[in-house]
This record gives structure tokens, sequence and C-alpha cells, in this order.
């Protein structure tokens, strides 16, 4: 199930507007220069942010989402005509061999179950070419993030071009083990409309992630520090292992 941040139309448009500032991204593209990377596959691509800028560079990219309402919004953008657009999860994909698959933000950390993960991981290291990395980012839990996901924290009014006012806020639903789910609210003040959105997130161990990349047949090269949230989260740097040099 896509959480309807994503798939409800309505609040798709919001996702921009409300986070419009991603210097994480920008750090993601000089990655994908620094390893040379000529083409990527962009997992959880949500309204193509990070596609589109990868994409105004010469990259050739495939753009990966479930939440058609966020694609829609991806491929209104400047350069999303040079970008590959599939919609569905990973068994959607075509066949690829690319220099990079990525997933920024929380996306490594929407896959709940084990089996999803490692469907994630094998359909990762199966679009790469040998030698190609994966990089994503999830979030320490020692961290403990969700303490300060409530609405005293996430609180916020702003008036988007099109739309309108809007109030929006979090709250934290259930903390059980590596789960958290939470409850997002978006009050628009053009009608009165109030929606809701649910999520989930897993957060991971460091050496379960790394146990997980093993099995699937990457080598771990780094884990770096997050480019937006210093000392939060985990940025993972792993290369597709070579089976004739395995």
């Amino acid at each position: 199930m896509v959480d309807a941040h994503y798939t409800e139309p309505r609040l798709a448009a919001l996702y921009d507007p409300l986070d419009s500032s991603r210097p994480d991204l920008e750090v993601y593209a000089a990655m994908a220069a620094e390893f040379g990377a000529r083409s990527v596959l962009d997992i959880g691509c949500g309204t193509g942010t990070f596609a589109c800028l990868l994409a105004s560079r010469g990259l050739s990219v495939t753009g990966l989402d479930p939440a058609l309402a966020s694609l829609d919004m991806a491929r209104a953008k400047p350069f999303a005509d040079r970008v590959r657009w599939v919609h569905g999860t990973v068994d959607a994909l075509p066949s690829l061999q690319v220099d990079l698959v990525t997933m920024t933000g929380n996306v490594a950390q929407v896959f709940l179950s084990d089996s999803e993960w490692g469907a994630v991981l094998s359909a990762a290291h199966a679009a790469l070419l040998p030698g190609g990395r994966l990089v994503f980012e999830t979030r320490d839990p020692a961290r403990q993030a969700w303490l300060e996901w409530g609405r005293p924290y996430s609180g916020h009014k702003a008036v988007i071009p099109g739309i309108g006012g809007v109030e929006s806020w979090r709250d934290v639903t259930e903390v059980s083990g590596e789960f958290v789910s939470f409850r997002a609210t978006y009050v628009f003040e053009s009608d009165g409309a109030v929606l809701t959105a649910d999520s989930a997130l897993r957060f991971r161990r460091r050496d379960a992630v790394l146990d997980s990349l093993a099995a699937a047949g990457f080598t771990v090269d780094e884990i770096r520090d997050a480019p937006d949230r210093p000392r939060l989260e985990f940025v993972f740097v792993a290369t597709r292992q070579d089976p004739r040099s395995a």
C-alpha cells in the first residue's frame, strides 16, 4: 500500500512546495559525478526532482515510483522528457544496465518487511553493471528521530501559489521495535478540507543493513554521513560484485 502523501493528487501537489529545500540532492548528484556514472536508476523517485536534476546534466535516468500522482507531478517538470518514467514497484522494472542506483530521502525505510527489502536490493543488483554502485540513506535508530516528529515540532503553515493556505503537522501513532508509524494532517484554508496520510518507516540497525547488502551480492565501500542530517543518518555506498571475480 502506497501512502496517500504520494497517491492522492491534492497531497502530491504539496510535496515539493512543503519540502523545497533539498540540499541532499546536490550531494547525491555530486556522488554520481564522483563515481563517473552516466546512467542512473532512481528507486522511489517520487515527484522526480532528483531524476530531472540528473537529466539536466546529461545523464541517462530511469525513475521508478508506485504512485501515479507523484509521477504526474514529475512529468510536468523541466527535463522530464529526458527521463524514462516507470510506474510500479521493482517488479515493473525493464531490463537495465546502469552505473548507479539511488534511493534518496526515506525511500530505503519504507520497505517494512525483510522480503520487500530483499526484493529491492535484488532488483538494484540486477539493474547494475558489474562494479556499479548502490547509494542510499537510512536513519540511525539510536538517534530516535521520531521523538521530534510530533505536532509541536512539525506544525507548519504555508501559502502555496495556486493552492492557498495550508496548515500541516505530524503525529507519531506507534513505535514498536524498529517500526515507527505516524500520521500527517493537512488542512486547506480554501475549502476547509482536512486530509490525512498514514505512514510507517523501519529503522534498521547498521549491522542489519550491512548483512542485507552482503546477502544481495554487494560489497560496502563506505558509510558516509548524511548531507542534510549530519550524525543522524547513514549513507551506504555499495558496489555490485562481479560474479566472475567473486
